[in-house]
This record gives C-alpha cells, sequence and structure tokens, in this order.
C-alpha cells in the first residue's frame, strides 16, 4: 500500500492521501460531522494560539505549531475551493501564501474557517463535487473533515500538552474512515485479492465492530509504476466466520492509535500473532 501513496498528483501539498478509496458509508449525519467540524476547529486555534509558535509538534515532528496552524488553514481553503466551485476539479487552484507572523497565521485560519463552514453549510452533501475517492460528493467532504479536524485538534493539544478526550461516535466513525479509505481501498488501476485471514477491530465504548481481510494488492499506475502481491487490506462485511485476530480497545484509543497520535497501552490483542502483524504492518504508516 504505501508505494501507491505516492501515484496520483496531488492538488497541495496537505492532501496527502492520492489513492481512490472504497465506497464510503456515512456513519453520521452530516450536520453532525458540520458540527464536529466547528467544535473541533475552535479547539484547535485556541489551543495553538497559546503555544509558541516554534514548538514542535510530537506526533508531526518535521512541523512545529505554525506549520500544523498553516497546515490546516491550508486543507480547508482547499475544500473550500473544492465545494464552492463543484463539481469542478482542482487543477487552477493555488496553495495559498503563508503569512509571515504568528497573528497573521491565526487571523488567516479564522477566515479560511468561516468560509469554509459558511461553504458547506450552503451545500447539499448529496451534490456532485470532487473528490480524490470514488465517493464524488460533498458528503465526502464533511465526513473527511470532520476527521481532519480532529486528529489536528490532538496534534495541536499534542504540542501544547493539553490532550483531551474525543468523542466516541466521532472516533468510532474515525476508526472505520481510517480502516477502510485511508489504509484501506482498491484504485480502479489495480486489483485486490483476498486471502483467508481476517482481523475484527472491536470498539468497546461504542458497540462497533470492524472486519478487515487481508489480501494483496496488484496493478500498474497511472504513472507506470507497476506493483505485485503488496500487502493490503479491505474493510469487510462480518465473513461469518471466527477472526484470526482481535483488536480492542475504546473508540478514541484506536482511533489515535491507527492515526499513530497515541501508542498501544489502551490497545489488546488477542489470536494469531502473525495475523495481527501483518495488519499492523499495512496500516502502521504516518499520515498527515
Amino acid at each position: 500500500m504505501c508505494d501507491r501513496l505516492s501515484q496520483t498528483v496531488k492538488p497541495f501539498a496537505h492532501c496527502r492521501r492520492p489513492r481512490l478509496a472504497s465506497s464510503i458509508v456515512t456513519r453520521l449525519p452530516s450536520d453532525v460531522y458540520l458540527d464536529h467540524i466547528r467544535h473541533e476547529s475552535r479547539r484547535f486555534r485556541d489551543v495553538l494560539a497559546t503555544c509558541d509558535p516554534d514548538a514542535r509538534v510530537p506526533s508531526c515532528p518535521d512541523w512545529t505549531a505554525a506549520d500544523l496552524l498553516f497546515h490546516l488553514t491550508g486543507v480547508q481553503t482547499f475544500w473550500e475551493s473544492i465545494v464552492r466551485a463543484r463539481p469542478a476539479g482542482p487543477d487552477d487552484l493555488q496553495e495559498p501564501a503563508r503569512p509571515a507572523s504568528y497573528d497573521d497565521l491565526l487571523a488567516g485560519f479564522d477566515a479560511a474557517h468561516a468560509a469554509f463552514v459558511a461553504t458547506l453549510e450552503a451545500a447539499d452533501p448529496a451534490d456532485a463535487a470532487w473528490t480524490w475517492s470514488d465517493e464524488q460528493t460533498v458528503g465526502f467532504t464533511f465526513r473527511r473533515q470532520a476527521q481532519e479536524c480532529l486528529i489536528h485538534r490532538l496534534d495541536a493539544e499534542l504540542t501544547a500538552g493539553t490532550v483531551t478526550g474525543l468523542d466516541p461516535m466521532l472516533a468510532a466513525d474515525g476508526v472505520d474512515e481510517a480502516l477502510d479509505v485511508m489504509f484501506g481501498g482498491t484504485p480502479e488501476w489495480g486489483r485486490f485479492d483476498p486471502l483467508p485471514h481476517y482481523v475484527r477491530v472491536d470498539l468497546a465504548d461504542t458497540d462497533t465492530q470492524v472486519w478487515v481481510q487481508l489480501g494483496t494488492f496488484s496493478g500498474t499506475s497511472p504513472d507506470g509504476v507497476e506493483l505485485s502481491g503488496e500487502p493490503d487490506i479491505s474493510v469487510v462485511p462480518d465473513p461469518g466466520a471466527d477472526p484470526d485476530a482481535v483488536v480492542e480497545g475504546l473508540a478514541s484509543d484506536v482511533d489515535a492509535w491507527l492515526w499513530r497520535r497515541a501508542d498501544d497501552a489502551g490497545i489488546h490483542i488477542v489470536g494469531d500473532r502473525d495475523v495481527y502483524d501483518r495488519f499492523r504492518a499495512c496500516v502502521n504508516l504516518p499520515i498527515t
């Protein structure tokens, strides 16, 4: 899977997931996602406003607090432009200039966030819109950006040393999205070949289970890169069989762990260790 991370043109540097995703099942209503975008963005901004601009982000060690602030500003600017121009794609979009001062970075985030929320409020989630997924609607942006804001709020809190809890239902949705969209899914130019091995992810506080099948990926990318037999995963319905391994934890712990924002202290593993290790290798990749 990791070799596929560079096989599609990225419209901005922060649009880091350059592969098509499998079909997306929206598990929360769009208005709930929008509320989370507002809330998580506000917390993100308030925490970073108290940080030293040069403070390092522990979960993204190449970034400072100022880099993190500008990153989410750019993300929300990008997706506001995409939703506003729907269904046009990002070919002519330009990355915004970075302000020189931290105060101006904060003001730039405020402006970008206000515009982003206003554009989402005026949009129908069912409207056609460009995305890097095979789910080409505004609804994709509602879900993806709620999760983006959640993870970067956690980045901000890790930077400030003031971590607070994640909403359990949003985190549970984030686990499903991480496994199905960010780490799973097969682009149209490739093929997923399933293996008879399953991992079940149990989220104890939300009564949620996500089934993952191990397999391999093969295909030739649009850039002509040939991949064959690459370890991969796919989210699947309950197969009606016992899992080879079970990963269990609170939704917030599993979500943060999958995003490499927390260790495995709250994660419990039972079953075939080899199958688990193969699963972990497919999802233990940095995502910013």
